[in-house]
């Protein structure tokens, strides 16, 4: 027999003495504009027994505009592995516990995941409060294409890591969203640019506050754009346009030979392979061998490249 999901059930708008049901309740908050608190979550964070939050000092500024005066428990990537027993002997107690993020929707790019996985396991009720989240909005505003679309969170903080996760999502037929800081969107935007060339993107800063800006145009437009004009202001959103479907349907009708020979003809043999690679989503050394097989292995272009075929190129 299917596992069955179980709900909690909350108190009617019209009843405030009506407790939320027993469980944990994973609610969005706003991520600038706090006329984005729905008012479901409101009535929510009102009646649960205890908030969960990541930083007690950033939701007391939102329970504080909203006059909610429910307790709240820390929970964070630091203490998450001593508070998890905790909270799961107060749910078993049959209390309600909100789980709120900082900013946006709970689990996504903060440390809620292993919580409500651990309820699940439990049998104990979970459900969510939708609201406000950057990834979509920004996806929204990006005017790249929304019908399919990867989440990449934060990419690496260093440059050899970093190209390395770019890498492998390079060959992804869906538009790329990722988080960034502002002191490192320049280095991102260069590395995006390097290896996906010249794919039409967005950044998107300051969401739904009164200084909101989306720039688009090109990564290698954007890269040089935040080179020159230092770092931004405020939170940061990065989209990045999926490959382009002339390119995917040319490997798909010639193949990998085909798309080998196109790009030998312009390009270095150690290019070719590192960009047909990244468009076919094969390993890199496959290609390499094939590349091989197409111009002999005794040209010297191939010998020069066989050495650091699976290398950093920068």
């Amino acid at each position: 027999m299917p596992e069955q999901t179980k709900y909690p059930t909350e108190g009617s708008g019209s009843d405030r003495s009506c407790k939320p049901g027993a469980g944990l309740y994973l609610v969005a908050t706003p991520i600038g504009n706090t006329g984005d608190m729905t008012l479901r979550a409101l009535e929510l964070l009102r009646g649960a027994d205890l908030i969960v939050c990541e930083d007690t000092r950033v939701t007391a500024k939102l329970l504080n505009r909203f006059n909610i005066r429910t307790p709240m428990l820390p929970y964070h990537e630091h203490n998450a592995i001593q508070m998890r027993p905790r909270l799961l002997a107060r749910l078993a107690e049959g209390a309600a516990l909100a789980l709120v993020s900082d900013a946006g929707t709970p689990l996504v790019s903060d440390p809620g995941y292993k919580l409500v996985l651990a309820v699940i396991e439990a049998g104990v009720a979970v459900t969510a409060l939708p609201g406000a989240n950057a990834v979509l909005t920004a996806l929204q505003l990006s005017g790249l294409p929304p019908d399919r679309f990867l989440f990449c969170g934060f990419l690496p903080v260093k440059a050899v890591a970093r190209r390395a996760a770019i890498e492998a999502v390079a060959s992804v037929p869906a538009t790329l969203i990722c988080y960034e800081s502002a002191q490192r969107l320049a280095a991102l935007l260069g590395d995006l640019a390097a290896v996906l060339g010249p794919r039409p993107a967005a950044v998107a800063r300051e969401l739904t506050k009164l200084f909101e800006e989306v720039r688009r145009g090109t990564l290698p437009e954007l890269a040089a754009h935040y080179e020159a004009a230092g770092p931004p202001k405020g939170e940061v959103v990065v989209v990045v346009g999926p490959p382009a479907a002339t390119e995917a349907a040319a490997l798909d009708s010639e193949g990998l030979d085909g798309a080998l020979r196109r790009a030998l003809a312009e390009t270095s043999l150690k290019d070719a392979v590192a960009a047909v690679a990244r468009l076919s989503g094969r390993p890199r050394r496959d290609v390499y061998a094939r590349a091989l097989a197409l111009v002999g292995a005794t040209a010297p272009e191939a010998r020069s490249g066989s050495d650091d075929v699976d290398g950093d190129d920068g």
